[in-house]
């Protein structure tokens, strides 16, 4: 279906995030350099053919040189579920990669692979051939360097990268590592529906010209078992040049 593109300039804020637990689970974050990649899925849950993207996109979550982030839209509740993650925002960051990357509709499942292309997301040979073009493409990253402790503030630090006097977008998502889901009517009623990487909350952090800077990120409302990341983009969703993730392992 054909959906109409409603621009949003506003940092976005997606549901709350999870409450903080009272001991964290051992956090890893991938040193600065080159990588790692941003693959993005736009899923639903009342979306018969998501589910083989979601557990791809679960696959891929594992991988140290992936940040792997599910977005979960609202345009599908209307025929019998309603997404407990989905939200207009989501939808309408969805609608600015259609814009940005021309295309006429957008559709379920739909992976965004570092701002650069999509595909389904069904099968790994697109989504593979859209990362080995995104290296080709960016083999330099602006790769933000994250450090925090439970509890306390998150820190993001990017070195000097040359814009050519452009500004990038500083984004950070924070994101709910799995969720398992009995889904009781729609197209998926009686089915299991597994979910990875769930955002929860998106914020828009600055607008940044390439110059060396570091931010300070209130960590209090960010669980034990929540996962962040942040990611660097060409303004107004551009290709990604740099991203990065500080998540715990699964827990089960």
């Amino acid at each position: 279906m054909t959906m109409s593109f409603i621009p949003s300039r506003r940092s976005l804020l997606i549901g709350a995030a999870a409450a903080s637990l009272s001991a964290a689970l051992p956090s890893s974050a991938r040193p600065a350099g080159d990588g790692p990649w941003a693959v993005e899925l736009f899923t639903s849950q009342g979306c018969s053919s998501c589910p083989p993207a979601d557990a791809y996109l679960g696959r891929l979550s594992l991988r140290p040189d992936i940040v792997a982030l599910a977005f979960h839209v609202d345009y599908w509740d209307y025929i019998g579920w309603r997404d407990p993650f989905a939200s207009r925002e989501t939808t309408e960051r969805q609608r600015a990669y259609a814009r940005v990357l021309k295309q006429r509709y957008v559709y379920t499942p739909e992976m965004v692979v570092d701002g650069i292309g999509h595909d389904t997301g069904r099968e790994k040979a697109p989504i593979e051939a859209l990362l080995a073009k995104a290296q080709a493409l960016s083999p330099r990253r602006a790769t933000p360097e994250l450090a925090r402790t439970m509890g306390s503030p998150l820190t993001i630090r990017l070195d000097p990268f040359p814009l050519g006097g452009r500004t990038a977008d500083v984004t950070l998502a924070v994101y709910d590592r799995r969720h398992t889901t009995p889904v009781k009517s729609g197209e998926n009623q009686g089915r299991m529906i597994e979910n990875f990487n769930v955002v929860r909350r998106l914020e828009l952090i600055d607008h940044w010209d390439g110059a060396a800077k570091s931010w300070t990120v209130p960590g209090g409302d960010i669980g034990a078992t929540q996962g962040v990341a942040v990611l660097v983009q060409w303004s107004d969703h551009g290709p990604m040049i740099g991203c990065n993730k500080l998540e715990p392992a699964y827990s089960g």
